[in-house]
């Protein structure tokens, strides 16, 4: 899904080919009850070929007519409403659902999640979302830039009124969207048959630029029965069991979490995928906690010599996946060892190597834009992450060499969580990659496996027809099109 934002609501957008494109329109809001008369965002699908580009036009059209979304706000009003059909309810005892074809999400009164159906099997899962506030301890030294030293357990973020909430259905996704004092919290589902729409996108805009010596953290509590392990990733490429140990402090149970975090039992595990690198914790089975933003006053003396008050308005992004499992070996669960399910990798790639949106506000008259560049025949296998393919510099200055740089990545994924019905476009192939058939309207006149810095290459390195991966390991290949 492409969102952008216009500025008029007579807007069509069409293929390369002229086609019309469904498209959802959703109100831009200039404060938490005033909708923007200037801008509309515009919402539609595209068809994305392997490290491609595609052109779609904009124009203003009379005979345009896309999905306007419909709101319902509680707990406030809006005085101009504009095109948009929206409600206002005072207070509700009702329950809020929003739903896709894979799941169902249920929210309370302040906006916040509580339970996770799945469509598949029609089973209920608590999910309950929350947020809390670590203080510092009262003894000489305190928490700093370097140092997490709370004064005990994280207190529930109170508030005395009930937030307001906004919700909004459209044709291609609805959220839910709760302003507290100092966080603004949203959940959105994707009703699109795909990846996207397998998991849940929750994003908080945190602001503690007022606060004094606090911590702000998400909590996820769930019925799963994880009791004191859990897991975190290194640096995006493996996965490292954690147990939580109640004879240590509680920051002894901190760790960092650069793209995923999760929790599992026997039947269930759920994924908490991040855009963004931050402290995660279990502290008690079935919970996953992570630390948002700090705002500490005092140096902590490791070296910084000043606190952390440089605080901005902060945006943070996750995806929650819950998944069934399948097949469980209980003696594997004690291994030091594990890895994400395929789709898990997947949905990571959409937080952390989202496509890009490249906009030509006017067409150059000379210039005939091609409706569609695709360079591969086909998609690469699902394990395999393209890291770089780059042109290499030449050895005379200024010049580039007629070679390139291929990195490549295989991921370690647990083939015991079932890609059926995930909307996976792609094979796995075992780590075997067949140049020949690899690139479309290029020819591929040497493939040479190189060190991974490119600086060396092995003795016995000569032209190859076919690309072998093992799973967990990067390949770099040096690479002559033509």
């Amino acid at each position: 899904m492409v969102s952008l934002y216009v500025s008029s609501p007579a807007v069509q957008v069409s293929s390369a080919s002229g086609k019309p494109v469904e498209i959802q329109m959703s109100a831009v809001w200039d404060t938490t009850s005033t909708i923007s008369q200037m801008a509309y965002e515009i919402s539609f699908l595209v068809q994305m070929p392997p490290l491609g580009l595609k052109v779609y036009t904009l124009l203003e059209s009379t005979s345009s007519n896309p999905h306007l979304a419909e709101y319902v706000l509680y707990n406030g009003n809006i005085e101009n409403k504009g095109i948009f059909n929206i409600k206002s309810i005072k207070s509700t005892e009702e329950d809020i659902i929003l739903e896709n074809s894979f799941i169902k999400l249920r929210f309370g009164q302040s906006g916040l999640m509580e339970e996770m159906i799945s469509k598949e099997d029609g089973k209920r899962h608590e999910v309950r979302v929350q947020f809390s506030w670590y203080g510092t301890t009262s003894k000489k030294d305190k928490s700093g830039a370097y140092l997490f030293l709370p004064d005990g357990e994280a207190k529930p973020y109170v508030y005395t009124t009930h937030p307001l909430v906004r919700v909004q259905r459209g044709r291609f996704y609805s959220d839910v969207t709760c302003f507290f004092e100092h966080v603004t919290h949203s959940v959105r589902l994707y009703n699109i048959q795909g990846i996207e729409g397998q998991s849940v996108e929750v994003s908080n805009i945190v602001d503690i630029r007022k606060e004094h010596n606090r911590e702000i953290a998400m909590r996820i509590s769930s019925n799963i029965n994880s009791q004191n392990r859990f897991y975190t990733d290194l640096n995006g490429y493996q996965i490292q069991p954690r147990m939580t140990m109640s004879k240590l402090p509680l920051q002894a149970n901190v760790y960092p979490m650069t793209t995923m975090a999760y929790i599992q039992d026997a039947e269930h595990r759920l994924t908490l995928l991040s855009a963004q690198s931050l402290g995660v914790s279990s502290l008690k089975s079935g919970q996953i906690e992570v630390i948002m933003d700090r705002r500490l006053m005092q140096d902590d003396n490791r070296g910084l010599e000043q606190g952390v008050h440089d605080n901005k308005i902060t945006a943070n992004l996750f995806r929650i996946l819950l998944e069934k499992r399948t097949v469980v070996n209980t003696e594997e669960d004690k291994k030091p060892v594990s890895y994400p399910s395929l789709l898990s990798h997947i949905t990571s790639s959409f937080l952390n190597h989202p496509f890009l949106t490249m906009t030509e506000k006017i067409p150059v008259p000379t210039l005939q834009l091609l409706g569609e560049f695709s360079p591969l025949l086909s998609s690469l296998p699902c394990d395999i992450h393209l890291l770089n393919l780059r042109t290499i510099q030449s050895k005379v200055d200024g010049k580039y060499s007629d070679e390139a740089a291929l990195i490549l990545h295989r991921k370690g994924f647990d083939c015991r969580f079932s890609s059926r019905g995930t909307g996976l476009q792609c094979s796995t192939t075992q780590g075997k990659i067949s140049i020949q058939k690899l690139f479309h309207k290029f020819t591929v006149v040497s493939l040479v496996p190189s060190s991974l810095s490119l600086m060396h290459s092995p003795p016995d390195a000569r032209n190859m027809s076919e690309i072998n991966l093992s799973p967990m390991e990067i390949s770099t290949f040096r690479i002559q099109l033509r």
